[in-house]
């Protein structure tokens, strides 16, 4: 339940399908740098995706993916890891139209190293 004057604030519209499409192409192109402190990384990511943006989402998404495979991911890293997959396979989802599973393969086609 969100109050009717915080509802400009608080809910953002879906994004559309052509955002979508440049969103997964910005995933596939992010060469972000992580720390490999679990605590500062942790904090970098949570303050990223307090932003609530698409945008951060991938990019916490990609640089979690790409330390996925390459190292043994911390508690928070995993945690954050999950709630990023969750929250853009749902977004991207809705916006192209197609299940979560298969925007879930092309997330994960995007962040392949």
């Amino acid at each position: 339940m969100v109050r009717e004057n915080s509802l400009a604030g608080t809910v953002r519209a879906p994004i559309g399908p052509s955002r979508a499409k440049a969103l997964m192409d910005h995933m596939q192109a992010w060469q972000g740098k992580v720390s490999n402190q679990w605590k500062t990384r942790a904090n970098t990511h949570q303050a990223m995706m307090d932003e609530g943006a698409p945008r951060a989402y991938a990019e916490v998404y990609k640089n979690l993916r790409v330390r996925e495979q390459d190292a043994v991911l911390s508690a928070a890293d995993r945690k954050h890891l999950q709630r990023c997959t969750e929250f853009l396979s749902e977004e991207l989802a809705n916006a192209l139209g197609m299940p979560r599973g298969e925007a879930l393969e092309q997330m994960e086609q995007a962040t392949q190293i």
